[in-house]
């Protein structure tokens, strides 16, 4: 019975304190991306609140709660509450099975560097991503606004056509891995990274990830120019922030399956695991960032057009050839 408490005891903490880091981390995403853009636009983005602007998250927060929590009159109420929720919450589940680091020795303990180590770790994220568009649909929806149902018809068929690709291009590196685990997926990386092993690979699954996020040059669902502010019009106050930290959250789940599939995990020489691990997360963000600052919006048919006719078939083609060749090299 002590044994059962003190693991259950450990996986509350490792909770606990990723639930605290990921929220820091996406708040203080924010106020990175803001400061990148501003650089590359010439100008100088948040610096009057705290020094160097380091309290901008802060002041953000504050500004989210105390604003009016507004419902439309017409919005269908239950699911207009509950859809920011559905977007955060998703986010956050999916970083469970997430290896972040080698297990470490503590008080002769093992202790595994992830909440929990599933051995179908892949499914468990590919079912969250496919959960995580039901935020979208359903805030787009339950507002009754023409702007915001566009919007979420938007959200919904494209992350469920970029899921497609997304999905084939793990496959080849469940096959060349032997695993649905996470965890066994990072070991088998220690000599190589698959990114080397497969590139083709990696760059269908980070087109896919930058097309799951909702972003540059893929954010049709929030085309401002078009649809207002997209799904999330008719909300205010700290419902439109879950959606906004949910986003923010997210990119940094889609940055650590990106580490964890295809750039080694927390291998790297000289510095401890969990650091290398950091790196390479947080340098896929400011590749977000820097995609944001760089690229024009695409069309709608041309974002559906490149998912379903480019996208799909190189995704399937490149599993057929990854299979080949483990069977000719036995």
């Amino acid at each position: 019975m002590p044994e059962q408490l003190i693991t259950l005891g450990l996986i509350v903490i490792k909770l606990g304190l990723i639930f605290m880091v990921l929220l820091t981390l996406a708040a203080y995403l924010v106020l990175a991306e803001r400061k990148i853009l501003a650089r590359m636009q010439l100008r100088y983005g948040p610096n009057r609140v705290g020094p160097f602007g380091l309290l901008q998250p802060l002041s953000d927060l504050i500004k989210l709660l105390t604003k009016e929590d507004f419902l439309p009159a017409s919005a269908d109420k239950w699911l207009f509450l509950v859809a920011p929720g559905l977007s955060a919450v998703t986010a956050l589940l999916t970083f469970a099975a997430i290896p972040f680091g080698p297990p470490l020795k503590i008080f002769g303990r093992t202790l595994p560097l992830v909440v929990c180590d599933l051995n179908i770790g892949v499914l468990y994220f590919l079912g969250l991503s496919s959960l995580a568009v039901y935020g979208i649909a359903l805030g787009g929806w339950a507002s009754n606004s023409k702007y915001a149902l566009l919007g979420g018809i938007r959200g919904l068929s494209q992350l469920i056509s970029y899921e497609l690709a997304m999905g084939l291009a793990v496959v080849p590196v469940v096959m060349m891995a032997r695993s649905f685990s996470l965890t066994d997926i990072v070991m088998a990386q220690a000599d190589i990274p698959y990114i080397l092993k497969n590139p083709p690979a990696f760059l269908i699954f980070l087109i896919s990830i930058v097309a799951e996020s909702k972003r540059i040059p893929f954010d049709l669902p929030e085309a401002e120019n078009e649809l207002v502010a997209g799904f999330h019009t008719e909300y205010s106050g700290m419902r439109f922030g879950l959606f906004f930290v949910g986003e923010y959250i997210n990119l940094v789940i889609l940055g650590s399956m990106l580490t964890v599939l295809f750039l080694g995990g927390w291998h790297g020489p000289w510095l401890p695991g969990v650091v290398w691990f950091s790196i390479k997360v947080l340098a896929i963000c400011f590749f977000f960032i820097w995609v944001r600052g760089s690229l024009p919006r695409l069309r709608y048919d041309q974002l559906m057009h490149f998912g379903w006719k480019v996208l799909l078939p190189l995704a399937l083609l490149n599993v057929i050839v990854t299979g080949a060749a483990l069977l000719w090299i036995g």
